[in-house]
């Protein structure tokens, strides 16, 4: 996955403000993340805050296609910064023609003019935003990502509980448009395919690359969502879909869907290169809104289908720690298994999560891969009633409700 710099939006916004004061020109700031996190809110507040030093263009709006907008755009803003120092806040950038091409020659003028003129850019699409500004706007830029919102986020912007925002990640995911609405189960449905997921595939990315089978293409997604913390075979995903692909086309297709946030691929934790890129995925779909989505009716509940639960709750975990910035794989040996396997600014962590029941016997694949690789530590993630069968096999164990509230730094209560 890319190692950008991950936000919040609190933390989002005052970053930029610091970065906005310092000496123009600087580098661009290109921002990256998800439909409907807030990417345009923040461009609005920016502009609110900064007042008559700031410019918002929209470049999805109907006037970025007539010819000589981006010209005059650009003109109106070096004008002004002949008395004051400016700042240009782009919009979906990625959605203009040759975009980065574009960028890259006005930026350049700016620097050879030494205009105080900062440029802040936004796109839903990593890919797009990605390989436009590594071909053409390299040693120019910054790129900061805005993942999906996680519980502390909700809870910090929407005042409320933690326990509640935990419920909302697992049941509906962190799309704020979700959390102020008000709707019920199925018009949320209904706003999540419509706003988010076929904007997602049928807009960014098809802009993005030259997809030849935009069917296939959402039959991937549809297939992967039926599977969320699951490790699939990428030609028993084949046999679930409609139309004939071949794996290459399949593997690639995973990839894009990637790139546009909505799920991740997992790779096999290996220390053989060759052993991990031949391993099947595993699955993870980057928010539980998009299994909400398809299933219509939220996470499911420990008592009307327990497995649909864990596995959503399993998901919402994976997909926390991915969209947090960690590297994220899985590990198996037959028969033995662990969830997942993290590095990054959390540490090393081997995890085992589990809903129901927990025994001894639950947790050798946990213990068999620590002592096999001792770098990492050791956690159970599970129910209250299941952290003492983690503390007496010696493993640190913390209920998923603590770790999607990011309850690190809490003690172990023995």
């Amino acid at each position: 996955m890319p190692d950008n710099l991950r936000l919040d939006p609190v933390g989002g916004f005052g970053l930029l403000m610091d970065r906005m004061d310092e000496p123009a020109p600087g580098r661009i700031q290109l921002i990256a993340g998800p439909r409907q996190v807030g990417k345009t809110h923040l461009l609005l507040r920016l502009a609110e805050s900064l007042g008559p030093r700031a410019t918002y263009a929209a470049c999805d709006g109907p006037e970025a296609m007539i010819p000589g907008w981006w010209e005059q755009l650009w003109s109106a803003v070096e004008q002004r910064a002949a008395t004051a120092p400016q700042v240009l806040l782009l919009d979906e950038v990625h959605l203009l023609p040759e975009w980065s091409s574009r960028l890259k020659s006005q930026w350049d003028r700016v620097r050879r003019r030494k205009l105080p003129i900062q440029v802040i850019a936004t796109g839903s699409s990593a890919l797009h935003l990605g390989r436009g500004s590594r071909e053409t706007l390299a040693g120019r830029f910054e790129r900061l990502v805005f993942p999906h919102w996680n519980a502390q986020s909700l809870a910090n912007v929407f005042q409320m509980s933690l326990a509640d925002a935990v419920e909302m990640i697992v049941q509906w995911g962190g799309y704020p448009g979700l959390v102020k609405s008000g709707m019920d189960a199925v018009r949320k449905a209904t706003y999540l395919r419509d706003a988010i997921i076929e904007p997602a595939i049928g807009r960014d990315l098809l802009s993005a690359h030259d997809i030849r089978r935009p069917g296939l293409l959402r039959q991937v997604f549809a297939a992967a969502v039926a599977s969320p913390a699951q490790v699939v075979s990428l030609q028993k995903l084949k046999g679930q879909l409609h139309d004939a692909g071949a794996l290459e086309t399949i593997a690639h297709y995973l990839t894009l869907l990637e790139d546009a946030f909505l799920l991740a691929g997992l790779e096999k934790y290996s220390t053989r290169m060759l052993r991990q890129r031949a391993a099947p995925p595993k699955l993870v779909i980057l928010s539980n809104a998009l299994l909400a989505a398809q299933g219509g009716s939220g996470a499911g509940n420990t008592v009307t289908d327990p497995a649909l639960f864990g596995a959503r709750v399993e998901n919402a975990c994976l997909a926390h720690a991915w969209n947090a910035g960690q590297r994220v794989r899985y590990w198996r040996e037959e028969p033995l298994e662990v969830d997942a396997v993290l590095d990054g600014s959390w540490g090393s962590w081997a995890i085992e999560v589990k809903t129901g029941h927990v025994g001894l016997g639950d947790l050798r694949g946990l213990l068999e891969f620590v002592r096999r690789h001792p770098s990492f530590q050791p956690l159970l993630i599970c129910g209250e009633a299941s952290r003492e069968v983690g503390l007496r096999a010696g493993i640190r164990a913390m209920t998923w409700q603590d770790f999607l509230a990011d309850q690190w730094r809490e003690p172990q209560r023995n």
